[in-house]
């Protein structure tokens, strides 16, 4: 009878002890788990497309990977196809219509070029743009607050009145802008139209050449800096892509150069006023997380950020001769 207890005994002692150590394998699973880890066992495959590649695009397309990253996206979770025209828009817009056989779950597309591109291929999978200059007009949705072609996104409204407030600061002397942009970016062209507006209204002139692409950069710049105080560069890949001729020129005729992205600035132009290109693919990395939890596109407003940078060369600045600002509100690089 004993020798029954004892085993009878040994048994519910074994039971407890697999109950205790299954309970404890939970909770220890929970705990160790990486708090930013999204555990619903789903993988998303995410096409990401640009026209062209440079310093802006890289930083909006490695912001967005990188909040994704931190939202729990882990590289088991969630792929990218990165997708790049190499700056050839027949090379978009065939990449934009291939998008139908790709079996995505998400379609970022970064500024204006492609994002009219993939939108007009009227993809049922939800588009999450970067960087819009100006989503309503360039045909995108039509309304900011209301997506309704399936894309919503991030804008990145250009302050022309700060830019040109900024070139007061800077350069008080300057009284006739040389503008340069492509015409067959929309962006560039309705970025440069309200440059045009706002130096017509307050006592400046200026001059433009367009280009269709960044081999015609280099001689356009000379012309117009032979002529212009200065040179102003609206949101533009096709320019941006050539922007260290564009500031050769420049250089060479001891004027300076006012861009609409932090990255030209970075390449020698004298200041910029502009978003964050990492902010602008953080908020975006944000809006594709609600989506693919579930949220309707059309729920999910676009946002245009607003919280500009005043970001200036001081090495341009040196070389120009021309005295720097202090304050808090300034970001200075190249020292």
């Amino acid at each position: 009878m004993k020798k029954f207890f004892a085993v009878m005994l040994s048994l519910m002692l074994t039971v407890l002890t697999f109950a205790s150590c299954q309970s404890t394998g939970k909770t220890n699973s929970t705990t160790n788990s990486d708090p930013g880890t999204n555990n619903t066992g789903k993988r998303y495959k995410v096409a990401i497309v640009q026209l062209a590649d440079n310093g802006a695009f890289t930083e909006m397309r490695e912001s967005f990977i990188q909040e994704m990253r931190t939202l729990g996206y882990d590289e088991a979770q969630m792929t990218f196809d990165i997708k790049n025209a190499q700056g050839d828009q027949s090379a978009l817009n065939s990449i934009s219509q291939g998008l139908k056989n790709g079996d995505y779950d998400l379609i970022v597309p970064i500024v204006t070029p492609a994002t009219m591109s993939v939108v007009n291929q009227g993809l049922k999978t939800p588009v999450v743009f970067i960087s819009v200059t100006n989503p309503v007009g360039s045909g995108i949705m039509t309304s900011m607050e209301k997506p309704d072609k399936n894309a919503t996104g991030t804008s990145n409204v250009v302050p022309v009145d700060q830019i040109f407030g900024l070139a007061k600061e800077l350069t008080p002397n300057v009284k006739n802008i040389g503008i340069l942009y492509c015409s067959g970016e929309d962006n560039a062209v309705k970025t440069a139209a309200k440059a045009k507006d706002y130096l017509s209204q307050n006592g400046y002139t200026y001059e433009e050449v367009t280009v269709t692409n960044s081999s015609e950069v280099q001689s356009a710049a000379t012309s117009l800096a032979a002529k212009c105080d200065a040179l102003y560069i609206p949101i533009d890949s096709t320019v941006q892509a050539a922007m260290e001729q564009v500031v050769e020129a420049a250089t060479a005729k001891k004027i300076p150069v006012y861009g609409s992205d932090p990255v030209m600035v970075q390449k020698g132009a004298l200041a910029s006023v502009s978003v964050s290109n990492t902010q602008l693919g953080e908020k975006a990395a944000d809006m594709a997380d609600k989506i693919l939890k579930g949220t309707p596109v059309s729920e999910v407003p676009a946002v245009a950020l607003t919280d500009y940078q005043y970001v200036i060369n001081s090495k341009t600045a040196s070389t120009l001769g021309i005295k720097t600002p202090t304050g808090d509100n300034y970001q200075f690089i190249g020292a």
